[in-house]
């Protein structure tokens, strides 16, 4: 296996924070269709979904896959 490979750990936690990222991105729509929608609110659901997107790129560049 070549340094750069993803182990089993990685592409386990990739697959959860990919998980969670949509799970969010779902969250996020049906909170914008609401009539009332707190900003704070959904500013956070935004910067939890930036956060994991940001550790899924984290992980793809340390592994050198794209």
């Amino acid at each position: 296996m070549s340094a750069n490979a993803m182990t089993s750990t990685q592409n386990s936690r990739l697959d959860a924070l990919q998980a969670r990222h949509s799970a969010l991105s779902a969250r996020i729509e049906k909170e914008q269709q609401r009539p009332v929608t707190g900003g704070h609110h959904l500013q956070a659901l935004k910067k939890q979904k930036l956060v994991l997107k940001e550790e899924i790129e984290e992980i793809r560049r340390s592994s050198g896959s794209s």
